[in-house]
């Protein structure tokens, strides 16, 4: 029975890729800030861990509560919609402390255990940002950019210990908590010279039918964890595949 270990498990993606593998019968450790009992609640095969990814004695209390794991996926990440102008670096570097360096940390931690027995997968979730430009995200896109080149060059170094690695690239999810999440923190990134362009992009999204769901991502994940081929990058969602494409 594999094991796996997802980051970011209090909603959205994370939440129903956790969901999907209990499902298919591995055992998941489901990872987040604080736990919640009523957004997942312990049960046979599933632990749920408290996890920080921005510090580092949070990172080795959950990988000593988790123990072996085949697969990692890290997901846990925040979102910033507004004008790079307006972004304060502070700001900015926030982002890049969960989205990247986070990421980077929690593979860290775990490639000597995979690099020892020789096999296992870190899977990293980015975003269809970095498939095509898109305005008001610049913060944020460079932040996944950078995991994706990290990942690509990672895959190569860990192959020569039969340790995989691979991209997930959701797209626009409506139905996630990526607003709400980041609601104070974009708190004044729209300056009214901004606002028309803001507000043309609000409706483009309003009006696509093509959009991103949870399952959608979950079952890349799910196709990523149980794909033994060289395949780097899977789409995730109806609009990110024909960014993709």
């Amino acid at each position: 029975m594999k094991t796996i270990l997802i980051t970011g498990c209090s909603s959205g993606y994370g939440l129903e890729t956790a969901r999907l593998f209990h499902q298919q019968g591995w055992q998941v450790v489901a990872t987040m800030r604080t736990p919640d009992p009523v957004v997942l609640a312990p049960a046979e095969r599933l632990r749920i861990v408290a996890l920080d990814v921005t510090r580092a004695d949070s990172i080795g209390q959950a990988l000593a509560l988790a123990g072996p794991i085949d697969v990692l996926v890290n997901n846990a990440g925040i979102g910033l919609f507004g004008a790079f102008e307006a972004t304060p670096m502070a700001t900015v570097r926030d982002i890049f402390e969960t989205n990247t360096f986070g990421t980077m940390a929690m593979t860290q931690a775990v490639v000597p255990q995979f690099r020892a027995r020789r096999s296992g997968l870190v899977i990293n979730v980015t975003s269809s940002a970095t498939l095509a430009p898109f305005p008001l995200v610049a913060a944020y896109t460079a932040s996944k950019t950078a995991v994706e080149g990290f990942t690509e060059s990672l895959a190569l170094e860990l192959a020569e210990f039969g340790v995989r690695v691979k991209l997930i690239e959701p797209g626009y999810g409506p139905t996630t908590r990526f607003a709400s999440n980041g609601a104070q923190r974009m708190q004044g990134l729209l300056p009214e010279a901004y606002m028309p362009l803001a507000q043309s992009i609000f409706a483009t999204l309003g009006q696509s039918s093509a959009v991103t769901t949870e399952a959608a991502v979950a079952e890349a994940v799910w196709r990523a964890a149980n794909d033994a081929g060289e395949t780097l990058r899977y789409p995730a969602g109806e609009d990110a595949v024909e960014l993709a494409g």
